[in-house]
């Protein structure tokens, strides 16, 4: 189980509205952080349970992470200011598999969804084109650091106030029309995972998601992130916080 550590804030910026960049200062976590794992962390005396929220980068002794205020534990969390101490556990989970045969991947994120896979394409090597999703121009983050970091990327919105004009997934199905992929990564909301699924399995291409679940003791003793596999019996639900959160998306059946 990995240790529990206070970390030092030594970075924040909202970069939107409600949603918070944070970097820590960490020589273990950074060190040992794999690409789309996550952190376990004690938001404040007002909650009880950690909050997961993925891990963006992490190199040098810091490690980023970016999460959006959408409860009382991210609330006391955006309160932090520099200087203070954060207890986090981790780096957590099982995170993407990148293969050395693969050299033309896709990746494809979508809202706070898009935070995790940061660290992916850097990892892949500008060799990625990546589609970034957002409901709406105010909400677009991280355009010009994705672009550094991969050979195209591509953003749209749902309400076509910026970039491409509808679904994310459609974009890239689009793409797919006309180029080829060997790997598909993914994470974001429910509804772009099934997407995204269903294109890749149509077109047989190996496709890795990034679950999002609720979580209570982030090591794999309470169940309470299960998900539902393909698997038979005793096996058919697994533990997002340990054997993901990132799956093959043949392994699993995705609810809402």
């Amino acid at each position: 189980m990995k240790k529990q550590e206070n970390c030092k804030l030594i970075r924040k910026k909202e970069i939107a509205e409600g949603i918070f960049d944070f970097t820590i200062a960490s020589d273990d976590i950074a060190r040992e952080t794999q690409c789309g794992q996550f952190l376990h962390i004690n938001c404040g005396e007002s909650t009880f349970l950690r909050r997961p929220i993925s891990i963006c980068d992490a190199h040098n002794g810091e490690v980023r992470f970016i999460f959006e205020v959408k409860g009382e534990g991210t609330k006391a969390l955006a309160k932090k200011e520099i200087g203070d101490y954060i207890d986090v556990m981790g780096p957590l989970g099982h995170g993407f598999e990148i293969k050395p045969s693969v050299t033309k991947p896709i990746i494809i994120g979508g809202g706070i969804g898009v935070f995790p896979l940061y660290k992916l394409a850097k990892d892949l090597g500008n060799n990625a084109t990546v589609f970034l999703g957002f409901r709406n121009q105010s909400r677009v983050v991280m355009e010009n650091e994705f672009e550094a970091a991969s050979a195209l990327t591509i953003v749209g919105t749902d309400d076509g106030s910026y970039g491409y004009n509808g679904y994310i997934a459609a974009a890239m199905e689009g793409y797919l029309r006309m180029n080829d992929c060997d790997m598909i990564y993914s994470c974001g909301p429910m509804p772009m995972l099934k997407a995204v699924k269903k294109i890749a399995e149509v077109r047989d291409i190996p496709c890795q998601l990034s679950l999002e679940q609720r979580m209570g003791c982030g090591i794999g003793a309470c169940l309470v992130c299960s998900c539902e596999t393909n698997k038979e019996g005793t096996d058919r639900y697994a533990k997002v916080c340990t054997n993901g959160p990132v799956f093959y998306s043949e392994e699993v059946t995705l609810n809402d």
